[in-house]
């Protein structure tokens, strides 16, 4: 059977090789130029496609492949041939004709894209979903089971349709990604809620993960005869009150294509700062920084943390008309009124560094930067924070003191780090529970014993008496949560304050271990602790915060 199946492959390829030989051959002989519309990887363009009927293009032996303005390029078997002859004179009246020679295995190969033209009619980089079909999806699908049903039961054969029920159900649940994902023996779709993945059907057959994969291409406006590379595209879903972008990843792997989809849903930012899930005493203390005219902030944590949405609300919160307030972002992740917002652009050279560089020069009074990824653009943030200019940025640091570790490792200067830096904060997602359906735990008079220990040593700033009555809660599930016990996201928080004595430490690069005693002294709340006050609020679980922020081991011991 494999000698078989070797054979074939064996076979197809001296075919194919025979057949461009003779197309090359053709080329030389018309004088035109050859072209090899699958090896080559050219992009084929269904607008050029829509130039000429399908049955037109195969009786002539054509295929259209590009468009630009007047410029129609056109891939032929012969044009010397009497239908193919016909053809290309008519459209010399009407395009800048240039025409190459192919093969058959070639023109099959343009053919085969005529099946989306149709498609294309319809789409303009943004999707219409009928409101009705999403609100009849929330009242259906009230948990991920609810989903997966309607996915089984769900028999139309359109792929737009197709699309549009997974669409409109990761909108019922609050998906942030949609994730599809091919496999030796199953196609899966999988969403993100609140942070973890869940598995929704891996039932699709080959035939249908491909179409949905290539509706979701068009859609993105990606290259559909690119399938060894990663490309990324995005298109918009219009609602009557909102705009939902989504941004579009594909990626090869050993079976298929994957894809995610990022929903960026104006309605899931909680850009107001007070909503983020601070302690009165840590909003004090981010409210006196912000109000600051200079400096630097950090924002700390891995990818998908919070710390844009942050950031985000910190310039919604001091934004004023007498403010001139510019971001570089990578990418823009939501549109904010009222302020500057650009892009990073690889290819126009507009990196973080040198954007940043040409921001100042618009003389700004606040500036956000996407990222510190390098000694470049960490030194002109600094010394803008020296000038007179409040900035805002992020660095991947698991911790808020991890912030000066990787600042130095960076190259930037121990003496120009402690005057530019006025707050550090780290921050993690939990997720918040039910309030419909959370269940109190049972605590030990051990464990009692020991939070009456944990709330006697924070810094006097916390206002312990809010702690003194609590009930510690875990997850249920219910109607409400689509049965996973959670409904929505809080942050917890870690705030590094830059005083004269840690300005002093870092002059002579100390470890983080000596920055962490010292900043514990002067009344630093550590991230878990943070998220433990807001177990005894109610308000997540204990699993949730040691899941994000470690062992709880004091709980235990």
């Amino acid at each position: 059977m494999l000698f078989a199946k070797k054979l074939q492959e064996q076979l197809q390829k001296q075919r194919k090789t025979a057949e461009e030989n003779d197309a090359k051959r053709r080329a030389t002989q018309l004088g035109l130029p050859y072209l090899d519309l699958i090896s080559s990887k050219t992009p084929i363009e269904l607008r050029a496609l829509e130039i000429i009927k399908e049955e037109d293009a195969k009786k002539a032996l054509v295929a259209p492949f590009q468009i630009s303005q007047k410029k129609l390029f056109v891939a032929a078997f012969n044009p010397t041939l009497p239908e193919s002859k016909t053809l290309i004179d008519a459209l010399k009246n009407k395009f800048e004709l240039h025409i190459a020679i192919c093969s058959m295995l070639s023109l099959r190969h343009g053919w085969s894209y005529y099946q989306y033209v149709a498609d294309t009619k319809e789409i303009s980089g943004s999707v219409e979903i009928n409101e009705a079909h999403i609100k009849e999806f929330q009242t259906q699908i009230k948990s991920l089971a609810d989903f997966t049903s309607a996915l089984k039961n769900f028999k139309s054969p359109y792929t737009s349709q197709i699309l549009e029920i997974i669409l409109a159900g990761a909108m019922a649940m609050k998906t942030s990604d949609i994730h599809l994902e091919p496999g030796e023996n199953e196609n899966s779709l999988r969403l993100r809620v609140d942070g973890l993945l869940h598995t929704i059907f891996s039932e699709f057959t080959p035939l249908v993960y491909k179409s949905v994969v290539t509706r979701i291409k068009l859609l993105s406006n990606l290259k559909l005869n690119i399938h060894d590379e990663a490309q990324d595209g995005r298109f918009t879903i219009q609602l009557s009150d909102r705009d939902i972008e989504v941004r579009t990843s594909v990626i090869p792997s050993e079976y298929g294509e994957t894809l995610v989809l990022r929903l960026l849903d104006p309605l899931s930012l909680k850009a107001n700062l007070e909503e983020l899930g601070w302690r009165p005493d840590d909003l004090e203390i981010i409210k006196k920084e912000i109000d600051r005219p200079n400096g630097l902030i950090l924002n700390t944590g891995p990818t998908g943390s919070g710390k844009t949405t942050t950031l985000y609300a910190f310039l919604k919160y001091i934004t004023d008309p007498e403010i001139k307030i510019i971001t570089i972002e990578d990418p823009i992740e939501y549109h904010l009124e009222g302020i500057s917002q650009t892009q990073v652009d690889a290819d126009a050279n507009y990196t973080f560094a040198s954007g940043l560089r040409s921001i100042l020069r618009q003389d700004p009074d606040i500036v956000l930067v996407g990222e510190i990824r390098d000694k470049e653009t960490a030194e002109i943030a600094m010394n803008a924070s020296l000038t007179g200019h409040l900035v805002f940025s992020t660095l991947h640091t698991n911790d808020a003191v991890g912030a000066i570790p990787r600042l130095i490792d960076l190259g930037a200067k121990t003496q120009i780090i402690g005057p530019a830096l006025n707050l550090v904060i780290a921050q993690r997602l939990v997720r918040v529970l039910c309030p419909e359906c959370k269940t109190p735990v049972t605590t030990s008079d051990g464990q009692k014993e020991k939070i009456k220990e944990f709330l006697e040593k924070l810094p006097a700033r916390v206002n312990k008496k809010e702690y003194e009555t609590y009930t510690i809660y875990g997850p249920k599930g219910c109607p409400a949560c689509a049965g996973i016990g959670y409904r929505g996201r809080i942050s917890i928080f870690e705030l590094f304050a830059i005083s004269e004595k840690i300005e002093e430490l870092i002059y002579k690069n100390p470890t983080e271990i000596e920055l962490k005693e010292v900043a514990q002294k002067e009344g630093m709340v550590m991230l878990q602790e943070d998220g433990f006050l807001k177990v005894l609020k109610g308000k997540t679980s204990i699993a949730e915060v040691e899941r994000l922020a470690g062992k709880i081991e004091w709980l235990e011991g």
